[in-house]
């Protein structure tokens, strides 16, 4: 990913990411925000509404926004100033949402840019429309997604743990089995 600078970024420029939703991503979501509204997170009691199953917080769909500034336009450095949104359709577990953004406006000399913001579903419903205002980097910055990178870093501190429990454990059924004893595997087979 680059993140682009006021002087590469014109009026009309757009990207977009499309998404499937999966219920995954929902109750993810709910937690980590903590909206347990039960619209979003009760199966039974979203039966009852007119939506008849549960759907996603406004905000989740608006993240998608989120993302595409972030990673696309303008990119990465990008500062998120506001956003305003109208929520037009629900979005439910397994809806396709694709997320758009494109540049109404550039002022250069504030280093801003307001864009026109909108999701649409897989039957090309806007499901959210809005705008937003965004301050790019002032330089152009290269950053590579360490998505799967951070999950190994975050567990990397367990691994001298692991690899210790992991010796231990083969260095007491090897001794069990020096000494005549039995373990678990043995005595079962007898």
């Amino acid at each position: 990913m680059i993140g682009q600078t006021i002087a590469e970024l014109q009026e009309g420029d757009h990207a977009e990411l499309t998404r499937v939703v999966a219920d995954e991503d929902i109750a993810g979501f709910v937690d980590a925000v903590g909206d347990y509204n039960p619209v979003h997170s009760d199966p039974a009691y979203a039966a009852t509404t007119m939506f008849k199953t549960p759907i996603a917080p406004g905000i989740f769909t608006a993240g998608l926004i989120s993302a595409v500034i972030g990673t696309t336009l303008p990119g990465p450095g990008a500062i998120y100033l506001s956003q305003s949104l109208k929520f037009m359709k629900p979005v439910f577990a397994g809806d396709t949402i694709t997320a758009r953004v494109e540049i109404a406006e550039v002022i250069r000399d504030r280093n801003r840019i307001r864009l026109r913001t909108l999701c649409v579903n897989q039957r090309g419903e806007e499901v959210l429309s809005g705008g937003a205002w965004v301050m790019p980097s002032r330089t152009p910055v290269v950053y590579e997604s360490r998505r799967n990178g951070l999950a190994t870093l975050a567990t990397w501190p367990l691994t001298p743990w692991t690899l210790a429990a992991q010796t231990l454990a083969a260095w007491s059924a090897l001794g069990l089995a020096l000494m005549g004893g039995t373990s678990a595997t043995s005595a079962s087979r007898r």
